[in-house]
């Protein structure tokens, strides 16, 4: 039972993560000033700690690890490129220019984890 509950928390936390980064993205896009919104810009730090928390929990639960199960590996790896790939595309920094292709490359890395979590194959199971 108490796996269940933290799968749940765990895949709530995504669709939140989720939602707040394409929120900022959207903003960020159109060039609104979203760093003004307190909730914008702690929220996230907030979800995702939850959301390591809930992943570290279940990866131990099941008893898989990142660097020995290769499905665990390619989602830690997906998550430094989407984390890299996110700060680019909300960075203060980066040109206008640069924000749209930052920002869908993260969401489409974001949708390889996802894939890779659903299938437990870094692969999705295709080879």
């Amino acid at each position: 039972m108490e796996y269940l509950l933290a799968r749940q928390l765990h895949v709530t936390c995504v669709l939140l993560s989720v939602s707040l980064f394409v929120w900022r993205g959207a903003l960020a896009l159109m060039s609104r000033p979203w760093r003004q919104w307190r909730v914008l810009r702690v929220a996230p730090h907030v979800v995702d700690t939850v959301l390591l928390g809930s992943a570290l929990w279940l990866a131990w639960r099941i008893g898989q690890y990142p660097f020995v199960n290769g499905w665990l590996t390619a989602k830690v790896l997906g998550l430094l490129a989407y984390v890299v790939l996110g700060l680019r595309a909300l960075g203060k920094n980066t040109r206008q220019s640069q924000r749209l292709p930052f920002f869908g490359a993260a969401l489409l890395t974001m949708g390889y984890i996802v894939g890779v979590a659903l299938t437990r194959s870094p692969s999705w199971g295709l080879l």
